[in-house]
């Protein structure tokens, strides 16, 4: 296959699925030229708990994307998740030497802001400014080449597990991948789905995937507050499984094919077939009972992040409400309830401003993917993390013994 230079890949690791989406930056806009998913099974509530799992399911998603977008894929922008992810704002100050304000003296001020104690066992992984103040005169997001004697700097600093980032970089470079920068899944979804209004006029973008919810919420068109829950749509497909008696591979067959949030919306004379546990007889089941088992479940989960909301303190910021997406999102009834619970508009989040496979990876599902390859055009930068030849050569094998197996058998 060919490599061109001027793709960028987006790869989000989840609880549930492995998705990679390559993109192209056009003079039309980012067009998604490729995509490849598979199931993840070396996860557990977005922490990496079995390399060989997840590097395989790495593997398989990257050739269904190289496949589709007739390219050879060897960067990625890769998103993280987890409990062990906390975000906090910050303050920097420095005095401008020459009374004109350079690169340099931005560089130094959010050095400035970074100056705090982070355990050793934690590592930063963002760090964004919020806004400039010279002088005391804030609100400016630009100050270079301005003019003043005192340079401050808010910003939010994003710092994750040493260990949790350093498995995910592992697991890409033994599928034979660089990674280019790692980025917080919500962060990533926020360039998917957000509106530039949205994001001045002030919103919460929840980001339900299978382990772990995401929250972000925006003011002012920065980034106030991060925080990453270990409930998503998981504990769904358990109470489903539980409440009928079925293996979880079919309770998540269920809940994605007639799931609903809210059971009053729920059709009592719409049924389906159950295969039970241990090989009993099928039998029927009503789309309101299925209903009954979720909503307890996802209201709780949503009293969960309003707590959170109200916990960081930017409650009365979210003036023009929520932004559902991920996975879990897309089930029948999650806005209403949404709007039932929080008091406020509620939308879901689908990527948006895309060309190319549209019709495919506009869902909820594909927010993190599709927000990491535009974070990726915005943000192109060196590789953050290499990647040692013993793995292009072990991708070389893998890919030979997978043609023996096709011909062979």
């Amino acid at each position: 296959m060919a490599k061109r230079d001027n793709i960028v890949v987006g790869l989000d690791v989840g609880t549930t699925k492995v998705c990679a989406v390559v993109g192209e930056d056009t003079k039309d806009g980012l067009e998604i030229i490729g995509i490849g998913t598979h199931p993840s099974t070396g996860l557990r509530k977005g922490v990496v708990v079995n390399i060989e799992s997840t590097v395989d399911c790495i593997r398989k998603a990257i050739e269904d994307a190289e496949l589709m977008a007739g390219c050879e894929i060897s960067k990625v922008y890769a998103g993280i998740s987890g409990g062990h992810i906390h975000g906090f704002n910050s303050h920097g100050v420095i005095a401008v030497k020459d009374g004109e304000i350079t690169r340099t003296d931005i560089e130094r001020v959010i050095e400035a802001a970074q100056a705090v104690a982070i355990p050793p066992d934690r590592e930063v992984i963002h760090v964004i400014p919020q806004e400039y103040i010279i002088d005391d005169q804030g609100g400016i997001h630009e100050p270079l080449g301005m003019s003043g004697v005192r340079l401050e700097v808010k910003v939010h600093i994003v710092t994750a597990a040493v260990t949790s980032a350093q498995n995910i970089v592992k697991c890409a470079n033994k599928a034979g991948l660089d990674v280019a920068d790692i980025v917080l899944q919500q962060i990533a979804s926020s360039e998917a789905v957000l509106t530039q209004d949205e994001r001045d006029l002030g919103v919460a973008l929840i980001d339900i995937g299978g382990g772990t919810t995401d929250i972000a919420i925006f003011h002012g068109g920065t980034i106030k507050y991060t925080t990453v829950i270990s409930l998503g749509g998981n504990q769904v497909t358990n109470d489903i499984a539980v409440g009928l008696r079925t293996p979880t591979t079919g309770a998540e067959k269920i809940k994605k094919q007639f799931g609903c949030a809210i059971a009053d919306m729920a059709d009592d004379t719409e049924t389906f077939e159950v295969n039970p546990v241990g090989g009993h007889r099928q039998r029927m089941v009503s789309r309101r009972l299925l209903a009954e088992i979720i909503e307890p479940r996802m209201e709780e989960i949503f009293e969960i992040i309003k707590r959170e909301i109200l916990k960081s303190g930017y409650d009365r910021f979210i003036s023009s409400g929520l932004v559902l997406t991920g996975g879990t999102s897309s089930m029948d009834g999650m806005v209403e309830l949404a709007e039932q619970v929080f008091g406020l508009p509620v939308r879901r989040g689908t990527p948006e401003d895309i060309t190319g496979l549209v019709d495919v990876v506009q869902n909820p599902m594909y927010s993190t993917a599709v927000g990491l390859v535009r974070y990726g055009v915005k943000h192109s930068t060196e590789t953050r993390f290499g990647r040692d030849t013993n793995n292009m050569f072990s991708k070389i094998v893998y890919r030979m013994k997978g043609w023996v197996k096709e011909f062979f058998g």
